[in-house]
């Protein structure tokens, strides 16, 4: 009878073996904390909802950003930023940082001016930026705040930006665009 219990695996000789679902149990929720854990900290995925970024980025584009990146440096001039609207902050936006502060922005015959130099990056300069709203109207200097940032959508035309609702402060920061993940013919490193 012993024997026939130990090969069968009827009889259970360890009392204290977890069962099979108190195991499954624990994984999932290890596997949840771990994946909240990364969403919080590390990187969450994003979709595209409007056309303020075209071409850079298109509608139901879908991508991941970075949220630990600017814990440990500065956004640079030309990065595509994720950051928590001044406006209202429950919403995400997506925008591409100008200015950060102490510098002064203008637009002049659809080129960024920061300081007075033409901003010269091809991620930049290679796209036409109209003067709209009371942040970037026409013969306009605009200072940016010390710790906000000055961001446009690259589709300057139909972009809700800095220019008319003024600037992103540091703490509205979520992140880094680092890459469009889906669709699968749009994969790509985000510049």
């Amino acid at each position: 009878m012993w024997l026939r219990d130990k090969l069968v695996g009827l009889k259970d000789t360890n009392p204290k073996r977890k069962s099979i679902v108190r195991e499954y149990a624990e994984a999932l929720i290890i596997a949840f904390l771990l994946a909240m854990l990364i969403r919080t900290f590390v990187i969450e995925a994003f979709k595209i909802p409007t056309g303020s970024m075209i071409p850079t980025l298109m509608i139901k584009d879908r991508l991941i950003v970075s949220k630990f990146t600017y814990k440990f440096e500065e956004p640079e001039r030309g990065d595509v930023i994720v950051f928590k609207y001044p406006v209202n902050p429950k919403r995400d936006f997506i925008k591409r940082m100008i200015a950060k502060g102490g510098e002064n922005v203008e637009i002049r015959g659809g080129n960024i001016y920061i300081d007075g130099e033409m901003v010269m990056m091809d991620e930049i300069k290679n796209k036409y930026y109209y003067n709209r709203g009371p942040y970037g109207a026409e013969g306009m200097i605009v200072n940016v705040p010390e710790n906000h940032y000055y961001v446009l959508g690259d589709n300057s035309n139909n972009s809700k930006d800095s220019r008319y609702w003024g600037f992103v402060p540091k703490e509205n920061l979520v992140g880094k665009a680092l890459l469009v993940f889906w669709p699968f013919n749009r994969v790509r490193l985000i510049r």
